[in-house]
């Protein structure tokens, strides 16, 4: 039987990755190229589409080489949700205060569009109930208002199409201008359940041009993720990548998304535990996090996004929770302590440095005769919204907090920080997951987990601690670019649907299991009343001062 192999193709804030990926889900080969990031003021982060697509072909060229060509049958983009503007010509236009055309792309944590989320949120409309009840400036509606206001002669009349990065990506490989109703439901305020464009809802906020011409500007064909595209891989995109002419492109999805599609294929290798795809919170670690989970019948939870219809597997919702700074914010906590230098010198790098603390950590509480590593930082608290709170508060005015701060400056305060900051994290996202089911979702009985932070031991069974559920950790570390090579495995009919593929490529994974003893157990409830109490404390501080 000839080999049948995949590409894999991942756009993430920093960078571009390809990876060459077999039919059984093993990764063969990879390829990395950086990208160039424009921050001129204060919240605005841009890219450029071109310096974007030619590392894609750079990167797919370099993996395609580890094989005949003709045993690639098929490619999946994904890519971060990040929006980007084309002239009537299909060339980059700008989107920067610069007006260097160059400059195309509003990268995702780009937040300059406040002021236009705060007025689409001001309308209240129905459609909002399905991102946790308000838009986030992340967001393409938000951005796409700033242009309009702010750049209206320069961009907005000049703008022969609006693309989500991903959707981008499946434009440049086959030239159909068909979006994927992943970036669509998730992110541009399409109607996932009646699975149109909503005509009221663009002019309830201001945008009633974007409905000309059937919403060409925005998509007037929507598929659902993994579909293939009609002709397949462009003469011209082929070329660019050598690969052959008319191999399957796969419809795309967000980074997050992929990497969330590959861990919910991955199976528990522990037969104890029963599970389904709607059992499974999935957590892509990176800069920021994603948490999603899908259900059967749709679930509605204040401050978390969803239910998306079809975003990730067909018939199934998706919610997406998320904290807006997790490994920015633990690089950041560790990098501003007065100790930081001495250990860079020590241990030379962040990682390193991590896993001096752990190992600290540990020989510390075995000292002090304490039962449990966590028990260290009963005086140490944090709320971790330094950067704002995605999900389930939804509020990106929020700040982060400490306490318990002393003016000791050793490598042991530092490790208790450090400590607090990963149980902080955990907290945060029991806190999405309680919401979920007050909202009527059923019991999540795993988490899995990829990313950066899924490599720290202290950070796994924090969070199987913390949440009373086994985490997964799968073998195939690279989630994201297996997840964009499990779509083109589907559309290029190596399986029959997405689910089919997911189960065959996800591979398996390692369990790390809770400590389920009373007395972690009625700790770290202690721990959790205080951080629910520190953002309320929070928000009570900031009423005094507002009256």
């Amino acid at each position: 039987m000839a080999k049948v192999n995949l590409i894999g193709v991942d756009v993430g804030t920093g960078s571009v990755r390809a990876a060459l990926v077999s039919s059984a889900g093993k990764i063969l080969k990879t390829h990395v190229i950086p990208t160039q990031t424009w921050n001129p003021l204060t919240n605005h982060y841009e890219q450029s589409s071109e310096n974007i697509w030619n590392a894609v072909c750079e990167c797919v060229r370099n993996v395609a080489s580890y094989c005949s060509k003709d045993e690639i049958k098929g490619i999946g983009f994904d890519a971060t949700c990040s929006l980007v503007v084309l002239d009537k010509q299909g060339n980059p236009l700008s989107v920067s205060t610069t007006g260097k055309n160059e400059q195309n792309i509003i990268l995702w944590m780009d937040h300059r569009a406040h002021a236009e989320a705060e007025l689409i949120n001001a309308t209240k409309h129905e459609l909002l109930n399905y991102v946790g009840g308000s838009v986030s400036l992340e967001m393409e509606c938000p951005k796409l208002l700033w242009l309009k206001k702010n750049m209206f002669e320069q961009t907005w009349m000049k703008a022969g199409a609006f693309f989500d990065l991903p959707d981008f990506l499946t434009y440049k490989a086959t030239n159909s201008l068909a979006r994927s109703i992943c970036s669509t439901v998730c992110k541009w305020n399409y109607d996932g359940i009646q699975k149109t464009w909503s005509s009221d809802f663009f002019s309830s906020i201001g945008m009633a041009d974007l409905t000309a011409e059937n919403f060409h500007l925005i998509g007037e064909k929507v598929d659902a993720p993994g579909k293939p595209i009609s002709n397949g891989l462009s003469p011209t995109a082929a070329e660019a990548m050598c690969l052959n002419a008319g191999i399957a492109v796969a419809t795309s999805m967000i980074d997050a998304h992929a990497g969330a599609l590959a861990l919910l294929g991955c199976r528990n290798p522990d037969s104890d535990l029963q599970e389904s795809l709607t059992s499974k919170l999935a957590i892509i670690c990176g800069t920021s996090s994603c948490h999603m989970s899908l259900t059967a019948a749709p679930v509605i939870a204040p401050g978390i996004w969803g239910p998306y219809k079809n975003a990730i597997i067909p018939n199934l919702y998706l919610n997406e929770a998320g904290q807006s700074a997790t490994g920015v914010l633990l690089d950041f906590i560790v990098q501003t302590h007065p100790c930081y230098g001495q250990l860079l010198k020590e241990h030379g790098s962040n990682g390193k440095i991590y896993s001096f603390l752990n190992k600290f950590l540990l020989d510390l509480a075995e000292r002090k005769g304490l039962q449990s590593v966590h028990r260290l930082t009963s005086s140490i608290h944090i709320w971790p919204d330094f950067h704002g709170n995605r999900s389930p508060l939804a509020d990106p005015n929020l700040k982060g907090m400490v306490s318990g701060l002393t003016m000791t400056r050793d490598v042991e305060n530092l490790a208790l920080i450090y400590l607090a900051l990963m149980q902080a994290l955990a907290y945060g996202t029991r806190h999405i997951m309680n919401v979920l089911a007050r909202s009527g979702r059923e019991s999540i009985r795993s988490i899995l987990l990829c990313g950066g932070l899924s490599k720290n031991s202290l950070f796994v069974q924090t969070h199987a601690d913390i949440c009373s559920v086994p985490v997964l950790l799968p073998l195939e570390t690279e989630a994201v670019l297996l997840g964009s090579a499990i779509m083109g495995a589907c559309a290029a009919n190596v399986y029959v649907d997405l689910e089919t593929a997911a189960a065959k490529m996800g591979g398996q994974a390692e369990v790390v299991k809770p400590d389920m003893s009373d007395s972690n157990r009625e700790y770290h409830e202690r721990k959790y009343c205080v951080f629910l109490r520190m953002v309320d404390d929070q928000r009570a501080y900031q009423s005094i001062m507002d009256d």
